[in-house]
């Protein structure tokens, strides 16, 4: 598998530096199953009149080392006896298929949130653009822990804002509910890395939104995609959304940012240990580009199979590989890591939740700080 280098492009007249950095999470490299492959995410970031924002953007790379995960259901379904065909037509089901997923797209769309986080001028920090999904009708985001980490360098400056509809503008603020511990211990100098690379492992957390940033009071409940339990296979389809950036300049990033709403399919899986599916190929789209990173992958259930971690940046957005890890990973980690199903992470009060991991966000912070600029 190859991985994502950084890309420079620099626009003198404008005054802007677009980075692309490829985060493939330090960690042990995916395994290839018999179905997708791990990306890696990356980062753009966009200095424009000395106000620097970086769009964390899911710009998959194949790490080395991924390996194809087995699909049992596959094996399990050739071993089956035929049976009687369906009284229903292959149109009839594609129609049903197509309205399920038009439903998804509009469940999906409502779901999205855009994540910006704006780093003092001089503090040796870029600005982050990225995209994030509402999980849980209380408030519950799921964004990617290489935008999330900006959560905890509140004390260095830093401001984050939710932002949501179309175009997107400034609507919440939130905090830090999880981020996984092995992600910043093992990508703790991504933040002033010339060209960080990985495999996307454990690049997920969870925030949750804190208060209204207009004169309106927070909603009592709030639009979300619960996050699915099954994996998908190799062929299903999906729907894919995102906040993607990249053709955009840091005026328009303030003022015309909108979803990215695509339609695709799973293309191939890929597996970090031996047979689960834990990344989703998702080939080339308008998705694959700068900002996605922390977008979602949804089912025809509505539900969100998966994040957007990262993508290849070469050519035009359709012949670029999306990648996302599945939500299926992203609860085995979760209880790998803290010992309690994800579940209970998100069935708690947000004001608890936040309150519960101030004393882990302390010591992570601590870790991201020992690897920035004095």
């Amino acid at each position: 598998m190859r991985r994502l280098k950084p890309l420079w492009y620099t626009l003198p007249a404008l005054l802007t530096i677009f980075v692309v950095m490829a985060f493939i999470g330090n960690a042990h490299p995916p395994t290839a199953l018999p179905y997708p492959s791990v990306s890696a995410s990356s980062s753009e970031i966009s200095r424009v009149s000395n106000h620097p924002i970086l769009l964390a953007t899911s710009t998959p790379a194949l790490p080395s080392g991924r390996t194809r995960a087995a699909s049992a259901a596959a094996s399990t379904a050739q071993k089956k006896t035929a049976e009687p065909a369906s009284s229903i037509s292959s149109a009839e089901i594609a129609q049903a298929v197509s309205a399920s997923l038009n439903i998804a797209a509009d469940t999906l769309r409502n779901s999205l949130v855009n994540i910006i986080c704006y780093s003092p001028i001089g503090g040796g920090l870029h600005s982050v653009s990225g995209s994030g999904v509402l999980v849980d009708p209380k408030g519950i985001i799921l964004t990617n822990a290489h935008i999330a980490q900006y959560f905890l360098l509140a004390d260095r400056g830093v401001v984050c804002k939710i932002r949501t509809g179309s175009p997107a503008t400034d609507q919440y603020t939130a905090a830090l509910m999880y981020i996984p511990a092995e992600w910043i211990k093992d990508n703790a100098s991504v933040l002033t890395e010339a060209s960080p690379s990985g495999t996307g492992e454990r690049d997920f957390a969870f925030v949750g939104i804190t208060g209204s940033l207009t004169s309106l009071p927070l909603p009592t409940s709030f639009p979300s995609s619960p996050l699915s339990e099954k994996a998908l296979v190799q062929g299903a389809p999906v729907v894919i959304g995102s906040y993607g950036a990249q053709f955009l300049n840091y005026s328009q990033i303030q003022s015309d940012l909108s979803p990215t709403i695509v339609f695709g399919s799973i293309k191939d899986v890929y597996t970090f240990a031996k047979n689960s599916i834990d990344v989703y190929a998702l080939g080339g789209s308008a998705a694959a580009q700068e900002g996605s990173s922390g977008g979602g992958v949804a089912n025809a259930l509505g539900e969100l199979a998966g994040t957007i971690t990262t993508s290849t940046m070469e050519g035009a957005t359709a012949s670029r590989q999306l990648d996302a890890i599945s939500s299926t990973y992203i609860r085995s980690e979760y209880e790998n890591e803290t010992g309690q199903p994800l579940d209970a992470l998100l069935a708690l009060p947000i004001s608890d939740a936040i309150s519960g991991f101030v004393p882990a966000a302390v010591g992570l912070e601590k870790v991201l700080i020992a690897h920035l600029p004095q």
